[in-house]
C-alpha cells in the first residue's frame, strides 16, 4: 500500500500534468481557431508567426511577421491639362461700299467746285473713308455727266469733278495714295431714254439730273480670328 506522502506526490503529479495538458489544448484550441494563413505563414490568436510548408521568401510578406516589407506608396497619376487649341486665322474679309452722290448736291451745273452743301455731304461720308484698313484700303471716285454738251467737254469736266472729291477727302485725313479718281463723262446713263421726247432745256436738265452723278466705291480689308473648335 502507498503512504499518505506518496498518494499525495503521485496527486500533484498528475494534477500538474492535467494542467499541462489542459493549457496545451488551450493553445492548440486557440491556434487552430484563429489560424490566418498567407503566403505560407501562419499566425496564431495572440499574433505569433510560424512558418508552413508552403512558406517562401518571395510570397511571405505579411506584416508583423519576419522579413515583412512595406509596399511603397503609390502617388496618384499627374493628371495634365490639354493644351489650348490654339486660334484659326480667318481668311480676310473685303468690305466694300459703294456710294452714290448727285452732282446737283455737289456741283453748281456745270461746275467743278464744291458747294458748301457738297462738302457737308462729304463730312458725313468721311467717317466711311476713314474706316479703311491703312494697309490694303482703297477709294475710288468716278464722275460723270449729263448727255448735254459733246465728250471732249464733258469727259474733263468729269474729271475735275471727281477730283475735286478726291482731293476735298485727302484735305479730310484721308490717304492720298489710297484714293484714286477717274472721268467718264457723259457714259453709263442711267436715265437710259426717259428723257428723250424733252425739248425744253430747262426741264431736260432737270430730267437728266440722276446721270450728272459722283460714285465712290470704298474697299477696306479686316482680319477675322476665330477660335478654334
Amino acid at each position: 500500500m502507498l503512504s499518505i506522502k506518496q498518494s499525495l506526490t503521485r496527486l500533484a503529479v498528475v494534477t500538474a500534468l492535467g494542467a499541462m495538458s489542459t493549457a496545451a489544448f488551450a493553445g492548440v484550441e486557440a491556434y487552430t481557431q484563429n489560424a490566418n494563413t498567407t503566403g505560407g505563414v501562419v499566425k496564431n490568436g495572440i499574433g505569433e508567426c510560424w512558418r508552413t510548408g508552403t512558406w517562401s521568401k518571395e510570397a511571405a510578406n505579411v506584416e508583423g511577421c519576419d522579413g515583412y516589407v512595406k509596399p511603397a506608396a503609390v502617388s496618384a497619376p499627374v493628371v495634365v491639362a490639354p493644351a489650348p487649341a490654339p486660334a484659326v486665322v480667318a481668311a480676310p474679309i473685303i468690305n466694300t461700299k459703294h456710294f452714290t452722290l448727285k452732282s446737283d448736291v455737289l456741283f453748281d451745273f456745270n461746275k467743278a467746285s464744291l458747294k458748301p452743301a457738297g462738302k457737308d455731304a462729304l463730312d458725313k461720308l468721311y467717317e466711311e473713308v476713314k474706316a479703311m484698313d491703312p494697309k490694303d484700303g482703297q477709294a475710288v471716285v468716278i464722275g460723270y455727266t449729263d448727255r448735254i454738251g459733246s465728250d471732249k467737254y464733258n469727259q474733263p469736266l468729269s474729271e475735275k469733278r471727281a477730283k475735286s472729291v478726291a482731293d476735298y477727302l485727302v484735305s479730310k485725313g484721308a490717304p492720298a495714295g489710297q484714293i484714286k479718281f477717274e472721268g467718264r463723262g457723259k457714259a453709263e446713263p442711267v436715265t437710259g431714254n426717259t428723257c428723250g421726247k424733252i425739248k425744253n432745256r430747262a426741264k431736260l436738265i432737270e430730267c437728266l439730273s440722276p446721270d450728272r452723278r459722283v460714285e465712290i466705291d470704298i474697299k477696306g480689308t479686316k482680319e477675322v480670328i476665330t477660335p478654334a473648335k
